[in-house]
């Protein structure tokens, strides 16, 4: 099992994403995603963020919120991923180019437009939900087979 966190910045009626196209032998390859990263041995998944958020874009998030936690049974062909969601809207600091990809303010009534996994155009919507959820994301040689959510 693998811990991970998924956050999004948003401002200004826009969210920072990040285009996934610099690293070689990424699974996320050309795909857009929020920023975050896999929890380390100790770490917290709000100092995970923190961290992720910092090493990827330059910017410090003061006002986290857990929105969620996603569950992806076998996503990398062999271990279960759970991946708590995040948002922030207050932040610091100067956008650096990030070894990830290439970030970019995205307008959120086009966000559903990008080239995004399948089950991140179904959980995207719930940030704006007044509900904590807890949705299970399945897939088979990178397509979405099925979904499930529970909101709290």
């Amino acid at each position: 099992m693998k811990l991970g966190t998924l956050c999004y910045i948003r401002h200004n009626n826009q969210t920072l994403m990040l285009h996934r196209i610099t690293k070689e032998g990424d699974m996320h390859q050309g795909k857009w995603n929020g920023l975050g990263g896999k929890v380390e041995n100790g770490e917290s998944p709000e100092a995970c963020a923190q961290r992720e958020i910092h090493e990827e874009s330059g910017l410090w998030v003061s006002d986290l919120k857990m929105r969620g936690v996603l569950t992806f049974p076998a996503f990398d062909g062999l271990e279960d991923w759970y991946v708590f969601v995040f948002t922030g809207t207050q932040f610091r600091g100067e956008l650096i180019d990030s070894d990830e990809g290439v970030l970019a303010w995205i307008d959120d009534d086009e966000l559903l437009d990008l080239h995004l996994w399948a089950g991140d155009k179904i959980f995207i919507p719930w940030l704006e939900q007044d509900a904590f959820f807890s949705g299970t994301f399945e897939y088979s040689d990178g397509k979405l087979v099925d979904h499930r959510v529970v909101f709290y």
